[in-house]
């Protein structure tokens, strides 16, 4: 596989059948996917979209994807990122326990620091990351990672006045005990439109933690910035929005401020979920929809080996979905709570595995790859920043 530093691809590449082979990123061994994804409303019209991300146009009914530019690129399992108010990035390495800015003009990379008490194993490290809603005035980064004995969310000073290397500072701990293993230990947080902090958990393999609403795995949380409870929550005193998840490492909010999460499955089915507070999304009773009553269907479901999900953004009325083991990017246009269409695939095979996307003003969109993960096949200059122009 070749993989150019820089292309441009405008057309939506085929949905193709494939074998199935090793777990990866959350997904069990699976059989050959011989199913394309299906939609809930896939001949719901496109004009029905609303809008989307920062762009104030609907989905077209045809999306498009352009390469602009490769931003920074060779990073070590880079998984979260944040975009400072200047335009610059923060980019975390999963292995390496540290925060890098990359100058989203020059390219040149500058470790902020290191993140005591991370400890790298399987697919737990460090991972994502998020600004405090007030970055302007307290210049506070939200990290999740794990430890040896659980995975946590912690804020830390970005202090830029000190040396490279030393410039966070010490991780003020607003939320622990989420459980940790080898596998699915979620990782992504993103602030919402209403100022609180949500976090997508795994459930470690421990398939039961999902079920169990005592538990902090394989759930969406919501907290205030300082790991409290949000107001409105639907369990008392607890900081559990959703539950019956396997895996979330996808979350993002369209122009409506509803939440959708991607979710990875097991042998069968990924899933992109539109979520709804104190509901039951399955796991591991069901994978994929026909859940009936008690659970929530997936809004889009992908054959694993297509998909794999990690994170998703909201651009110009679509969601775009970054696939691991699937090794493309996905655009899902919605028209209200549902799909607009049949999902298109972009870049496939192109970067190999992605791993993160961030809307990035407009129709632009940023993306990271995930080759150095262990699981990929890197190559010279992996892994890879890249600005995308999408419709």
């Amino acid at each position: 596989m070749q993989r150019p530093a820089v292309t441009a691809v405008l057309a939506a590449a085929a949905l193709l059948s494939a074998t199935g082979c090793s777990a990866d990123g959350g997904n069990g061994t699976a059989g050959p996917a011989t199913t394309a994804p299906t939609a809930s409303a896939a001949s719901a019209p496109a004009s029905a979209a609303p809008t989307g991300g920062a762009s104030p146009s609907a989905a077209p009914a045809k999306g498009s994807v352009r390469v602009v530019s490769t931003v920074a690129q060779g990073l070590k399992s880079p998984w979260g990122l944040a975009a400072l108010p200047g335009g610059d990035l923060l980019v975390s390495s999963r292995d390496e326990g540290t925060i890098t800015r990359v100058d989203a003009e020059s390219g040149k990379l500058t470790v902020l620091g290191e993140v005591p008490g991370v400890a790298p194993g399987g697919e737990g490290g460090l991972m994502g990351l998020a600004l405090s809603p007030k970055y302007a005035e307290d210049h506070l980064i939200y990290a999740y990672f794990t430890t040896e004995s659980d995975n946590r969310v912690a804020r830390m000073l970005y202090d830029e006045s000190r040396p490279a290397g030393q410039q966070l500072g010490a991780p003020d701990t607003v939320l622990r005990g989420i459980p940790k293993g080898l596998v699915h230990n979620g990782g992504r947080i993103a602030f919402g439109p209403d100022g609180m902090l949500y976090a997508g958990t795994g459930e470690t393999g421990d398939t039961g933690l999902a079920q169990d609403k005592t538990s902090l795995g394989g759930k969406i949380l919501r907290m205030t910035p300082d790991g409290q409870p949000a107001d409105g929550n639907p369990f008392e005193d607890s900081v559990v929005y959703s539950y019956g998840h396997r895996n979330v490492q996808g979350l993002a909010w369209d122009a409506e401020k509803r939440l959708w999460a991607a979710e990875f499955g097991q042998n069968t089915w990924d899933e992109l979920n539109l979520i709804e507070a104190g509901a039951n999304y399955g796991w591991p009773e069901v994978e994929g929809k026909g859940g009936g009553r008690d659970y929530v269907d997936p809004v889009v479901q992908w054959r694993v080996a297509e998909a794999s999900p990690s994170g998703i953004a909201v651009v110009r009325g679509s969601v775009w979905m970054a696939a691991l083991r699937g090794e493309r990017l996905w655009r899902v246009p919605l028209a209200g709570e549902k799909a607009a269409g049949a999902p298109q695939a972009f870049l496939e095979g192109e970067y190999g595995r992605l791993r993160t996307v961030l809307a990035a003003g407009g129709d632009r969109l940023w993306l990271v790859t995930s080759e150095t993960d262990t699981r990929g096949t890197p190559e010279s200059g992996d892994d890879r920043v890249l600005l995308l122009e999408v419709s």
